[in-house]
Protein backbone atom coordinates (compact mmCIF):
# COMPACT_ATOMS: atom_id res chain seq x y z
CA UNK A 1 0.00 0.00 0.00
CA UNK A 2 1.58 3.30 -0.99
CA UNK A 3 0.74 6.71 0.41
CA UNK A 4 1.55 10.14 -0.99
CA UNK A 5 4.72 11.60 0.50
CA UNK A 6 2.87 14.67 1.89
CA UNK A 7 0.94 12.45 4.27
CA UNK A 8 4.10 11.48 6.16
CA UNK A 9 4.88 15.07 7.13
CA UNK A 10 2.40 14.96 10.01
CA UNK A 11 2.19 11.19 10.35
CA UNK A 12 0.33 10.36 13.53
CA UNK A 13 -1.15 6.93 12.98
CA UNK A 14 -2.76 4.64 10.56
CA UNK A 15 -5.77 6.56 9.15
CA UNK A 16 -6.03 6.08 5.38
CA UNK A 17 -7.39 9.63 5.29
CA UNK A 18 -4.60 10.87 7.57
CA UNK A 19 -6.91 10.96 10.59
CA UNK A 20 -5.41 10.62 14.03
CA UNK A 21 -8.18 8.48 15.51
CA UNK A 22 -6.63 5.78 17.64
CA UNK A 23 -7.73 2.25 17.01
CA UNK A 24 -7.59 -0.38 19.72
CA UNK A 25 -7.25 -3.05 17.04
CA UNK A 26 -4.05 -5.07 17.50
CA UNK A 27 -3.94 -5.69 13.77
CA UNK A 28 -4.02 -1.98 12.90
CA UNK A 29 -1.56 -1.05 15.65
CA UNK A 30 0.93 -3.61 14.36
CA UNK A 31 0.46 -2.47 10.78
CA UNK A 32 1.01 1.16 11.79
CA UNK A 33 4.11 0.20 13.77
CA UNK A 34 5.80 -1.96 11.15
CA UNK A 35 4.94 0.26 8.19
CA UNK A 36 5.97 3.47 9.98
CA UNK A 37 8.16 5.86 7.98
CA UNK A 38 11.76 6.50 9.01
CA UNK A 39 10.91 9.80 10.71
CA UNK A 40 8.48 8.03 13.04
CA UNK A 41 10.83 5.08 13.60
CA UNK A 42 13.44 7.53 14.89
CA UNK A 43 11.11 8.51 17.73
CA UNK A 44 10.06 4.92 18.46
CA UNK A 45 13.73 3.87 18.58
CA UNK A 46 14.44 5.82 21.76
CA UNK A 47 16.65 4.71 24.63
CA UNK A 48 16.54 5.62 28.31
CA UNK A 49 19.26 7.85 29.73
CA UNK A 50 21.55 6.79 32.57
CA UNK A 51 20.71 7.97 36.10
CA UNK A 52 23.36 10.72 35.95
CA UNK A 53 22.20 12.05 32.57
CA UNK A 54 18.56 11.81 33.66
CA UNK A 55 19.29 14.05 36.64
CA UNK A 56 21.39 16.45 34.59
CA UNK A 57 18.97 16.92 31.68
CA UNK A 58 15.59 16.24 33.42
CA UNK A 59 14.74 13.85 30.60
CA UNK A 60 14.00 10.15 30.77
CA UNK A 61 14.79 9.08 27.20
CA UNK A 62 16.03 10.30 23.81
CA UNK A 63 15.95 8.97 20.26
CA UNK A 64 19.19 7.00 19.83
CA UNK A 65 21.83 8.37 17.48
CA UNK A 66 25.11 7.34 15.92
CA UNK A 67 28.10 8.15 18.16
CA UNK A 68 26.10 7.96 21.42
CA UNK A 69 27.85 5.79 24.02
CA UNK A 70 25.60 3.06 25.41
CA UNK A 71 25.59 0.16 27.88
CA UNK A 72 23.63 -2.98 26.98
CA UNK A 73 21.33 -3.97 29.86
CA UNK A 74 19.57 -7.08 28.52
CA UNK A 75 20.45 -10.26 26.67
CA UNK A 76 23.63 -12.16 25.89
CA UNK A 77 25.75 -8.99 25.66
CA UNK A 78 24.48 -7.47 28.94
CA UNK A 79 27.05 -5.22 30.61
CA UNK A 80 28.99 -4.38 27.43
CA UNK A 81 29.60 -0.74 26.68
CA UNK A 82 30.41 0.85 23.36
CA UNK A 83 29.69 3.54 20.82
CA UNK A 84 26.72 3.27 18.46
CA UNK A 85 28.15 2.67 14.97
CA UNK A 86 24.85 2.50 13.08
CA UNK A 87 21.13 3.09 13.69
CA UNK A 88 19.44 0.59 11.39
CA UNK A 89 15.88 1.92 11.30
CA UNK A 90 14.70 -0.55 8.69
CA UNK A 91 15.47 -3.47 11.02
CA UNK A 92 14.59 -1.62 14.28
CA UNK A 93 18.10 -2.23 15.71
CA UNK A 94 21.33 -0.42 16.51
CA UNK A 95 24.86 -1.71 16.01
CA UNK A 96 27.27 -1.17 18.88
CA UNK A 97 31.06 -1.04 18.57
CA UNK A 98 32.73 -4.42 19.35
CA UNK A 99 29.41 -6.28 19.66
CA UNK A 100 29.79 -8.69 16.77
CA UNK A 101 30.18 -12.35 15.90
CA UNK A 102 32.45 -14.17 13.51
CA UNK A 103 31.04 -16.00 10.52
CA UNK A 104 32.37 -19.34 9.35
CA UNK A 105 34.33 -17.63 6.57
CA UNK A 106 36.14 -15.42 9.11
CA UNK A 107 34.20 -12.21 8.49
CA UNK A 108 32.75 -10.43 11.53
CA UNK A 109 29.15 -9.25 11.50
CA UNK A 110 27.64 -6.68 13.89
CA UNK A 111 24.85 -7.93 16.15
CA UNK A 112 21.63 -5.92 16.12
CA UNK A 113 20.46 -4.70 19.53
CA UNK A 114 17.04 -3.11 20.13
CA UNK A 115 17.41 0.47 21.44
CA UNK A 116 15.08 -0.16 24.39
CA UNK A 117 17.60 -2.72 25.71
CA UNK A 118 20.41 -0.20 26.08
CA UNK A 119 21.03 2.79 28.35
CA UNK A 120 22.63 5.94 26.96
CA UNK A 121 25.76 6.66 29.01
CA UNK A 122 27.11 9.62 27.01
CA UNK A 123 25.18 11.82 24.56
CA UNK A 124 26.69 13.18 21.35
CA UNK A 125 25.61 16.79 21.70
CA UNK A 126 25.29 19.19 18.80
CA UNK A 127 23.06 22.23 18.45
CA UNK A 128 19.98 20.24 17.34
CA UNK A 129 20.32 17.68 20.11
CA UNK A 130 20.86 20.43 22.68
CA UNK A 131 17.69 22.17 21.43
CA UNK A 132 15.72 18.93 21.93
CA UNK A 133 17.04 18.59 25.49
CA UNK A 134 16.28 22.25 26.29
CA UNK A 135 12.75 21.88 24.92
CA UNK A 136 12.12 18.73 26.97
CA UNK A 137 13.62 20.32 30.10
CA UNK A 138 11.44 23.42 29.69
CA UNK A 139 8.31 21.23 29.44
CA UNK A 140 9.14 19.43 32.70
CA UNK A 141 9.88 22.75 34.45
CA UNK A 142 6.53 24.22 33.35
CA UNK A 143 4.66 21.23 34.77
CA UNK A 144 6.40 21.45 38.15
CA UNK A 145 5.80 25.25 38.37
CA UNK A 146 2.06 24.93 37.72
CA UNK A 147 1.33 22.85 40.81
CA UNK A 148 1.23 24.90 43.99
CA UNK A 149 -0.20 23.77 47.29
CA UNK A 150 -2.19 26.49 49.05
CA UNK A 151 -3.44 26.15 52.66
Amino acid sequence: MSFPVERYAGWKGYGSDGSTDVSSSRRKARKAHFSAPSSVRRKIMSSPLSKELRGKHNTRSLPIRKDDEVRIVRGKYKGREGKVTQVYRKKWVIHVDRVQRDKSNGASVPIGIHPSKVVIMNIKLDKDRRAILDRKDRKSNEKSDDVEMVD
